[in-house]
C-alpha cells in the first residue's frame, strides 16, 4: 500500500483546493447509534460545511423504502443513497446490504455521480462492493475501519467453537478489501497497530473520530451527588455487567448513583443483573437520548466508567472528556490512549471488579483540587481530537496531498 504522505499532489493551486465530490460508504449510518455511525455522520456533515459535495451509500431505514433521499444530517442537508437493505434479527437494529446486491449499487451510483473520491467506513458489504467497483473506475479509496472481532461475534448466533473461523474469515476479507484502497485509517495509533498485525499490512494512519468540543459543557464544580455515567450500546463487549458489580461493591456511604445511556440486546439482562445486585434502585437506563438530553446528562456525572474490551476509540469517552469528566476505564486496546492513568482519570485491568470499584472510589473521594485536576486534564487530553484536525486530514488524503501535523 502507497504511503499517503508519498502520493503526488498537483502543482496547480486552484485544483488543489476546489470542492470535491466525495462518496462515503457506511454500513451503518443515522439512524443507527454507534461509534462508526456517528463518526461517518460527522464526516459527512463537516465536509458538507466546507463546501464538498457528500454522498453517502447507508442502508436503506425499511425495506420499501429506498433511493437517494436529500436528508439533513448534524444539520447539513446531503444527498443519503438509501440502498435496499433487510433486517438482522439477532440484533436489535442492524440492516444489511445483500453481498451480491453491494456490487450493483455500487455500480449505479459511481455512474451517476462520479465521485473524486470514495470514503468507506468498513470493508463489510457496501464497502466491499464499492472498493471494487471504484478501483475499476481508477477512483481512489480511503478506506476507515471501525471493526473489532468482538462487534462480530456477539451476533453470530453460531456455536463457540466455530468462533475462532469466523473471525478468521473475516480478517481474510478485510484484507482483501483494505489492499485495494490508496490509504487506510482507524482512530488511533493502537487501533492501526492491531490493525496492521491482524491482517499483515503496513502503513495504517491513525485518525481521531473527532468531536466538535464546543457543543458540550463542562462543570467544573463540585458535586451535590456521585453518579456514575456509561454511554454507549448495551452489547456484551461492552462489559457493562462488570461496572455494574463494581457499583455494587461500594462504600454505601457514597450513595452512589449508576446512570446508563443507550440501547442494545443486553438491557434486560442488565437490568437483571441489577435486580440481583440489590442496585435496582440506583440504576437508571435512559435508552436513546437526544443530543440535548445526553449534553445534560454528561454535565452533571461525576465520572464516566467504560469496561469496554473492544473501543478502537470510543466517541462517547471523548465526548465525557469534553463535558470535563474523570474517567476510570479499562486497560484495553485504544482506551489507553484517551485515559491517561493518574492524569484524567484511572485505568484498570478488563474485567477486574474490585479494581475497578477502588479506582471509583479513588475519584469520588478525591480532594476537590485532585478532582479539578482531572477535569481539566480530560479537557486538555481532548483537545487533539478536535473536529477540524480530523477534517483537515481527510481532506488531504483525498487529495493525495502531505498529511498535515
Amino acid at each position: 500500500m502507497t504511503s499517503p504522505a508519498s502520493l503526488p499532489s498537483s502543482s496547480d493551486d486552484a485544483d488543489t483546493q476546489r470542492p470535491l465530490t466525495v462518496l462515503i460508504g457506511a454500513d451503518t449510518f443515522w439512524p443507527d447509534v454507534n461509534g462508526a455511525a456517528r463518526f461517518a455522520e460527522r464526516l459527512a456533515a463537516g465536509l458538507t460545511a466546507r463546501g464538498h459535495e457528500v454522498h453517502v451509500m447507508a442502508p436503506s431505514l425499511t425495506h420499501a423504502k429506498h433511493g437517494a433521499f436529500r436528508e439533513v444530517i448534524e444539520g447539513e442537508e446531503m444527498t443519503i443513497h438509501r440502498l435496499p437493505s433487510w433486517r438482522y434479527y439477532p440484533h436489535d437494529w442492524l440492516r444489511f446490504v445483500t453481498p451480491f446486491r453491494s456490487p450493483h449499487h455500487s455500480r449505479r451510483i459511481l455512474d451517476e455521480i462520479k465521485p473524486d473520491v470514495v470514503h468507506i467506513q468498513s470493508h463489510i458489504l457496501i464497502g466491499r462492493g464499492l472498493t471494487r467497483e471504484a478501483r475499476k473506475r481508477g477512483i481512489p479509496v480511503i478506506a476507515t475501519n471501525h471493526v473489532m472481532p468482538e462487534n462480530i461475534l456477539d451476533f453470530t448466533t453460531l456455536p463457540a467453537r466455530l468462533d475462532e473461523l469466523i473471525v478468521k474469515l473475516a480478517w481474510k476479507d478485510a484484507k482483501r478489501t483494505l489492499l485495494r484502497a490508496r490509504a487506510v485509517t482507524t482512530p488511533t495509533r493502537n487501533a492501526a497497530n492491531f490493525l496492521e498485525s491482524a491482517i499483515d499490512i503496513t502503513g495504517v494512519i491513525p485518525v481521531s473520530c473527532g468531536i466538535d468540543r464546543q457543543n458540550y459543557t463542562p462543570d467544573l464544580t463540585p458535586r451535590d451527588a456521585n453518579r456514575v455515567l456509561f454511554v454507549g450500546r448495551l452489547t456484551s463487549e461492552k462489559k457493562i455487567d462488570v461496572v455494574l458489580r463494581a457499583i455494587a461493591r461500594l462504600d454505601p456511604s457514597l450513595a452512589v448513583s449508576f446512570d446508563i445511556v443507550g440501547g442494545g440486546d443486553q438491557r434486560k439482562n442488565l437490568e437483571l443483573l441489577a435486580g440481583e445486585l440489590g442496585i435496582s434502585d440506583r440504576v437508571h437506563f435512559y435508552g436513546h437520548t437526544s443530543e440535548d438530553e445526553l449534553r445534560q446528562i454528561l454535565s452533571r456525572a461525576s465520572v464516566f466508567a467504560i469496561a469496554s474490551i473492544a473501543e478502537l476509540q470510543s466517541i462517547a469517552t471523548m465526548e465525557a472528556m469534553a463535558s470535563g469528566l474523570p474517567i476510570v476505564a479499562a486497560n484495553a486496546v485504544a482506551l489507553p490512549h484517551l485515559v491517561h492513568d493518574g492524569e484524567n482519570g484511572y485505568l484498570f485491568e478488563p474485567g477486574s471488579v474490585d479494581e475497578l470499584a477502588a479506582r471509583l472510589t479513588d475519584v469520588l473521594t478525591a480532594e476537590p483540587e485532585e478532582r479539578l485536576r482531572m477535569q481539566q486534564a480530560s479537557l486538555d487530553g481532548v483537545i487533539v481530537h478536535d473536529i477540524n484536525r480530523t477534517l483537515n486530514t481527510f481532506e488531504a488524503l483525498y487529495r493525495g496531498q502531505p498529511l498535515p501535523e
